[in-house]
């Protein structure tokens, strides 16, 4: 491990120090603190400093590792240090980015000075591709694509193919593949850095290319985007537009970074969190989250309560029927859970979820029979032996059995009915399939009762 590393990993403390380095203009510190050490690990340390601090610090580094620590930092971070550049500062900056990531830090920007950073950027193909990418919503394949990549024309040789590789891959930060088009511009396959090495000079990409490629439209959703690259297992996808122009490119970077987003919204949203929250915003802002899926919750105790009180002849007749609410209602939650947890993070990977609606429900059913059989069992051994009572025991096993054959139902098809409506199947776990089942379960159980020993 290098000094620097070591260095690093005693950030905390040498955050004080850089702090206080800057407040004693120390640059040879500063510049030696953070030779050598990765931008992403610059941006953690540069976190819990004020925006002026992490101004002094980026000041001091090459504009090129500066951009790279600015993508890094988190949203809120970045938007307060941006407050504190010019509009010439930023388009500095932004100059050094890939142009997807400049449209973000763009786009946050207020209206007026965004207007003001775009005309200060110098390169005027690169203040055209921040304005192109501008007018895609971001959470599409046009709003996740970049503009710079590695363009071959279906007619030429190795050798002006190399000659151009050469000229644009200056601005191409990782190369996976050089993109062929016609005249025209239209996306006809793809070639390796391999086969162009190993090719004569006077070859034509025509006679070497690959047609079989996979491309996503500038409109299509970025999940479905995600699906795409994680099903074939890809580095990079091309973007085409509606008559099939290359228009960029999507890496796995920033697919990455869709993934993550994506799987914390489906984590929040099967918390009960209804909006994404951090726990640093303010205590309105996490408040207003949490509850509508609280009052839905208290809502949902109400009713249970009511369903309660409609046997409340029953349970004073036979208290002992008290006891096993509890039992009843969490097995019903935990396999509601259970099954919409499988269900919906099913319908994240859809290229190993082909079946049939049909198929998935009979399948849930005789998981259900199974699991219910095997802790109706259990559970009527085990309240025979504490009550001596063989109906309760009854009671309790049947319950069980419903019971969980009902929240199977629910927990499977409740996802796959709000998919198919285009509304997020995470929605279906959490507070509402466990409020769900709570009060079916105990209506379930009292009305068994009910039956059985009246």
């Amino acid at each position: 491990m290098s000094e620097t590393s070591v260095k690093f990993e005693l950030s905390k403390a040498y955050l004080d120090l850089v702090v206080q380095a800057v407040e004693q203009e120390d640059h040879a510190f500063i510049r030696e603190t953070m030779e050598g050490v990765d931008p992403a690990d610059i941006s953690q340390l540069l976190e819990e400093a004020a925006p002026e601090d992490t101004k002094y610090v980026l000041d001091l580094l090459h504009n090129e590792i500066g951009a790279e620590v600015i993508e890094e930092l988190e949203e809120d971070t970045r938007q307060d240090f941006l407050k504190e550049l010019s509009p010439s500062e930023i388009a500095e900056y932004l100059e050094e980015m890939d142009s997807d990531d400049a449209v973000d830090i763009v786009n946050s920007l207020p209206v007026r000075i965004r207007e003001e950073v775009i005309a200060a950027i110098k390169d005027p193909e690169n203040a055209a591709h921040i304005h192109e990418l501008m007018r895609y919503d971001e959470d599409c394949a046009g709003g996740l694509m970049a503009k710079e990549m590695i363009v071959a024309n279906v007619n030429w040789t190795i050798l002006q193919t190399i000659d151009e590789i050469r000229r644009q891959g200056e601005n191409v930060e990782k190369i996976y593949s050089i993109y062929v088009v016609d005249d025209s511009q239209k996306l006809l396959g793809k070639v390796s850095v391999k086969r162009i090495i190993l090719a004569k000079d006077k070859t034509h990409i025509n006679e070497i290319y690959d047609e079989d490629i996979k491309a996503v439209e500038t409109y299509m959703d970025e999940e479905e985007v995600a699906d795409i690259m994680r099903k074939y297992d890809l580095d990079a996808v091309p973007v085409v537009n509606l008559q099939g122009k290359l228009v960029g490119r999507i890496t796995i970077d920033d697919i990455v970074d869709v993934i993550t987003e994506q799987a914390e919204e489906d984590m929040q949203l099967m918390s009960g969190i209804s909006a994404d929250v951090e726990e640093d915003d303010s205590i309105w802002a996490i408040s207003k989250a949490r509850l509508p899926w609280l009052m839905i919750g208290l809502v949902g105790g109400t009713l249970g309560a009511w369903a309660i009180g409609f046997f409340e002849g029953d349970l004073e007749r036979n208290a002992a029927l008290a006891f096993f609410i509890p039992l009843v209602m969490a097995t019903g939650g935990n396999v509601g859970i259970q099954s919409s947890t499988l269900v919906v993070q099913s319908l994240a990977n859809r290229s190993v979820f082909t079946e049939s609606f049909g198929k998935r429900i009979g399948k849930m059913f005789l998981v259900a029979i199974f699991t219910g059989v095997v802790l109706a069992a259990i559970s009527f051994g085990i309240v025979y032996l504490w009550k001596d009572d063989l109906q309760m025991a009854k009671v309790v096993a049947i319950s069980l059995i419903c019971v969980i054959m009902l929240a199977s139902f629910t927990g499977t098809s409740t996802p796959l009915i709000l998919d198919r409506f285009g509304i997020n199947p995470a929605l279906a776990s959490g507070p509402f399939i466990t409020t769900t089942n709570d009060i079916l379960g105990i209506i379930v159980y009292l009305a068994i009762a009910n039956l059985l020993l009246t």
